[in-house]
């Protein structure tokens, strides 16, 4: 490590609170840190395997003599710490700490695996807190275990950032959404005009800086275009797997949207098809859809999409009661046909789980479930203590339709032959206009991409690009 820097070290109180379950000094119980003692432990590094690149961004300082300072506890082992952070005081259980830890004793450096289970953590697990400062790699906490895991000898230490630390409180279930999805982007037409994104096919398979702003995009906006496509069946299967695997359904791999007689799906007719989502019948529907136009070669046939995000926020503006109906009311949906039949119930509006006592908001929006073509017999017309009547949804759902079709709300575009649309089937709808197949062709080839495709995907080239604590805090909450 370089001996040449210099580390100004900011104005600060950082409060460690050490809570045991016997009675302790007050000078204890509250640590204020002024930080100036130094610090130097080569096997504490070691085992922590601590770096810039997996646990956190760094702040610039200035050329100058390095400082590494470190605060001792004086070694009243704790079940918890509560920490001063961004002026909020979070408690962190020991037990959580020591279950985290990621050095190279508790996870395997090649494989990742975690070398040992949760279940091995004694019942009555303490640690001593060290409050560690480090401009270079960012201030952390390390940990000194009493009753350690068994096999796990004294000179085991646990590092965990002030970042990482601040992140995993982020993560409890009631806040779960606002870490991860606050660069969402709710749009309108206006809104959708402005920043829609067309990228060049060649750019898109050969630049993983393309793949890595296509993603994001639709991370963040849910559609996304790309031009200059080969007109092959194949094209698709090669947009999609620089995303990852493809999702395999009773369709196929793949599949074609084309006109046909007595067609299984209103989408093989020339028909008008309204706003909707796909494969809402099965348990995992897919979360990006890939539509390449072949041919173009009728009048009519326009796509358009509207986000649904966008819309169920408003509808809370409008009408708590109608938005709080529309993510209880259990919409039932169904294929049904000789070779398959599909069926999953589940309400339009999911979100993440909200703090006791609350209820859920625009905010916490997980995903969207609209596909009226596809809606089966409900299940509750009547309502319950729990659960609004049909008559309730009729009127939730009417006010919501309303919002997602209107024409301030929703993008129109006819794809040209040789133009990919990819789209976040579970927030954008999408819908198409009647065409005249007497007068010539319509074709698309379709494909799908599941969520943990699509954000593993997101993550690899976010670490490769951003540094892996910025990957790690856009992953998608693990609560399902």
């Amino acid at each position: 490590m370089a001996s040449n820097i210099i580390t100004r070290l900011p104005k600060r109180n950082l409060h460690l609170h050490v809570a045991t379950s016997g009675r302790i000094p007050a000078a204890v119980q509250r640590r204020s840190f002024s930080f100036y003692s130094c610090w130097r432990s080569p096997k504490s590094a070691e085992h922590a395997n601590w770096t810039p690149a997996t646990h956190g961004p760094f702040r610039p300082t200035r050329p100058r003599q390095q400082l590494l300072q470190k605060h001792q506890l004086d070694g009243v082992p704790a079940k918890t710490v509560s920490l001063n952070i961004d002026g909020h005081t979070r408690d962190f259980d020991a037990a959580f700490l020591r279950d985290s830890c990621t050095c190279v004793q508790c996870v395997d450096p090649h494989s990742k695996n975690k070398l040992f289970q949760t279940s091995d953590i004694p019942e009555d697990i303490e640690g001593t807190f060290q409050a560690v400062v480090d401009d270079a790699k960012g201030d952390s906490i390390e940990v000194q275990w009493k009753s350690d895991v068994k096999g796990f000898g004294p000179d085991h230490r646990t590092r965990h950032s002030l970042n990482w630390l601040r992140r995993a409180f982020d993560t409890e279930v009631q806040i779960s959404s606002r870490m991860r999805h606050d660069d969402r982007v709710f749009w309108d037409n206006k809104e959708i005009v402005k920043a829609n994104k067309w990228l060049e096919y060649d750019d898109y398979m050969s630049k993983d800086e393309t793949l890595f702003e296509a993603l994001t995009h639709l991370h963040r906006y849910g559609l996304l275009f790309v031009r200059n496509v080969p007109e092959s069946e194949e094209s698709v299967v090669s947009l999609a797997s620089r995303v990852g695997i493809l999702k395999d359904t009773f369709y196929g791999r793949t599949w074609d949207v084309r006109s046909k007689p007595k067609a299984e799906n209103i989408a093989y007719t020339p028909d008008y098809l309204g706003l909707h989502m796909d494969l809402l019948y099965t348990s995992n529907p897919p979360h990006l859809q890939l539509l390449h136009s072949l041919r173009a070669r009728t009048p009519g046939g326009e796509s358009f999409f509207s986000d649904a995000f966008a819309a169920a926020r408003q509808l809370r503006e409008q009408s708590e009661s109608h938005f709080k109906t529309l993510c209880t009311f259990p919409v039932t949906y169904h294929y049904h046909h000789p070779e398959n039949h599909y069926h999953f119930t589940r309400p339009v509006i999911e979100t993440f789980p909200s703090p006791e006592g609350t209820e859920p908001t625009s905010a916490s929006i997980r995903r969207i479930n609209w596909s009226p073509p596809f809606q089966g017999p409900v299940q509750a017309p009547s309502g319950t203590s729990t659960t609004p009547s049909l008559r309730e949804y009729i009127a939730a759902s009417h006010a919501y339709e309303k919002l997602l079709s209107a024409q301030e709300n929703m993008y129109e575009y006819r794809l040209n032959e040789g133009e990919c649309v990819i789209f976040d089937n579970r927030r954008v709808l999408h819908a198409r206009r009647a065409f005249d197949a007497s007068k010539g062709e319509r074709w698309l080839k379709g494909a799908y991409v599941d969520n943990d495709v699509f954000f593993s995907k997101l993550r690899v080239l976010q670490e490769k690009f951003e540094g892996k604590w910025v990957a790690d805090g856009v992953v998608r909450p693990a609560i399902e």
